[in-house]
Parts: structure tokens; sequence; C-alpha cells
């Protein structure tokens, strides 16, 4: 029953991220038709390309083997290895090119599905492989059903395709027996390409559909709860109550690194106790003005409170410091459109010497 309601849970489709582990582990979305439709096509093409001529090459070989007997000597047993030597290269001719042809067709046809990769997940010893709970599962489950739906369809299939063929060609197949025995090679590999040509279409409607049918299965069983999105989502960003506090953590950091250079400025810019603005300008130091601090509120009072203990001179101007803070940061230069406003009132600092003006105030 849990099994049950946990399956009528998993209503969300697959992250990118469940998909990718999927795969990953080598759990990918396979036809077990394709590599029996690989096998007929292949055995088509030997049947039109090669077996006529091959089978034709391969009697005359043996014709020629079995009529004149005397020539093989068969008084021991290093004779008789001879002999089936010469019958093995013969054989070989026809029979190798076609077992590699079916063994290219099966390659392809696993290519074709997915990309290959190395995965040595999936021969991983499991003990979910040898539980007999979880075979008879697997064997009455959804997919042992398709299985046998599958089985089912091909054996009707083929029956129904060779009751046909028999029987339209019945006729002919009886005429044989009063025909020249020669002409009953090429009369049943004629029958064979028809039997191949009618189950390969059969086939290629089982394929399509199985291969439609296993990418739907395979993310149907992706399909994950609204719970394990959270965890998914929380586990790749982070908890938030931890980034939380983390960005707390970096905030105090901050805010420490800042008042220990705060004694180091030239000049802070203030807006009367919101904002505050310390800058360090050095002419032998280079460059424009470096912002050391910044602050709100209480860090501003803070600020002004240090610069105000090492008689730094604190300058308000409501307008630039509320401007400054949006677009400064702290450790960097402050940006062009400042220097004009930041440049002159150094200047004014370096002429009057004034510990504290007020300007602008409005």
């Amino acid at each position: 029953m849990a099994e049950g309601e946990d399956k009528e849970s998993k209503t969300e489709e697959a992250t990118e991220k469940r998909v990718r582990d999927t795969v990953e582990k080598g759990n990918l979305p396979v036809s077990r038709e394709a590599p029996i439709l690989a096998s007929l096509l292949a055995a088509i093409a030997i049947a039109v390309f090669q077996l006529r001529d091959n089978l034709a090459q391969l009697t005359d070989d043996l014709r020629v083997t079995f009529e004149n007997p005397l020539q093989w000597p068969l008084g021991n047993g290093i004779d008789a290895l001879s002999v089936l030597h010469a019958m093995s290269v013969q054989s070989a001719r026809v029979v190798l090119p076609a077992c590699g042809l079916f063994v290219v067709a099966g390659i392809l046809a696993s290519l074709l599905q997915n990309p290959p990769q190395i995965n040595l997940e999936r021969i991983r010893p499991k003990y979910s492989n040898i539980s007999p709970v979880q075979g008879w599962g697997r064997l009455f489950g959804r997919r042992g059903f398709t299985e046998f739906g599958k089985a089912l369809f091909k054996a009707s299939a083929v029956t129904i395709i060779v009751g046909w063929i028999l029987s339209e060609d019945l006729t002919a197949l009886l005429q044989t027996m009063f025909s020249d025995p020669l002409l009953l090679p090429e009369t049943i590999l004629k029958l064979s390409m028809r039997l191949l040509a009618a189950v390969t279409i059969a086939t290629i409607v089982l394929v399509a559909a199985d291969l439609l049918f296993s990418r739907i299965l395979w993310r149907r069983d992706l399909r994950m709860s609204k719970q394990e999105i959270k965890d998914e989502l929380k586990q790749s960003e982070g908890d938030p109550m931890v980034k939380a506090r983390q960005r707390q953590i970096a905030r105090e950091r901050t805010k420490r690194r800042m008042m220990t250079a705060v004694p180091k400025a030239t000049v802070v810019i203030a807006n009367p106790t919101h904002y505050a603005i310390a800058l360090r300008y050095v002419r032998e130091e280079g460059g424009a003005p470096l912002v050391v601090a910044k602050g709100v509120d209480v860090l501003a009072l803070k600020i002004r409170e240090i610069a105000e203990t090492h008689d730094i001179p604190v300058i308000e101007d409501k307008l630039l410091a509320r401007s400054m803070y949006d677009h400064v940061e702290v450790d960097q230069m402050i940006p062009p459109q400042f220097f004009k406003a930041v440049a002159e009132l150094i200047y004014y600092l370096h002429t009057r010497q004034a510990p504290r003006m007020e300007i602008g105030a409005a």
C-alpha cells in the first residue's frame, strides 16, 4: 500500500539533474526488439547479396571434394583432420561474412538507440538480480506483462505470416516433388526471402511501438514527487538556513574588515545619519580614490564615530552620499562619474584643512 501511494505521489516530470544522473548510471531506454530487427535486415542482405552466389560456389567445392574421395587419404587421424580443415575453409567463406554482418547489425542497433558509454554500475552484482521476490515482481509486473505482450505479438505475427505465405505457395511447393532437384534450393531461397520480408515488416511496426513505449515508460519511472524536487533543489543550492548563516558570517567579516580600514581613510562622505562612505586617496599610491568602508544607519554612525576618533574629515553631502552608496563597492575604486565631485572635496580638504564641513545641506 505504501509503495502504491509512493508511486501515486510521483506526479512531477523528472528534473534535468535526475535525468543526467540516471543516464550516467547507465539506465537508458532500450528496445529489445531493435537487435532482432537488425538481425532480420542482415539476413535479408545476406540472402540478396551473398547467399545465392556463395552457396553455389560452396556446392561446387563440396561436389568436387566428395565426387573424388580417393584424393583424400584417410589412413589416420591426421588425414581426417586435413579433410575437415579443407571443408571448414570452404564453409568459412560463406559462414564468416554472414556472422560478421550479424555482429555489425547488432552493434549498430545498440549504438543508434543510445550513445555508447562505459559504466561499471550495470555489471556490479546486486541482490535484487537474484532476489526471488523482486524477480517475481518483475515477471508479473508492468514490464513483465509488456514483454509477454510483445512476445505474443511476435508469435502471432510470425504464425499468421508463415501460414498465409505457405498457403499461397502450397501448390508450388508440392510441384517441387516432381521437378528437378537442382531447382529446389532456388525455390527454398525465394520462399525464405518472402518469409523474411514479411516478418521484417511486422517487426518494424513492433520496434517503432517498442521504442516509443520504452521511452514513455522510462520517463514515467523517472517521475518525482514534489518533496523529492524540493530536496534536490535544497541539495543542489544548499540549505536556506545554512546559506543565510553563511551570508550573515560574511557580512560580519566584511563589517569587521571595514571598521579596521576606516582609520586609513582620507575622508568620509556622509548623509548626516543614514549613509557614510569612507574613501582613501594617496597620490603616491596612484589610481582613483578607494572605497575602504560604507554603511547605512547604525553602521554609518559607527564609521563616523571611528573617523572622528582618528581625526578623519567627515563631509556631509546628502545627494553625493546617497548616490555613491548605490554605485560603489568596498575595496574598489570609485566609478568615473564621481571623479569630479570627489576631486573637488579632496582639493578643498588639502587647501583648507577643514575637519568638518557641511556642503549642500538641504
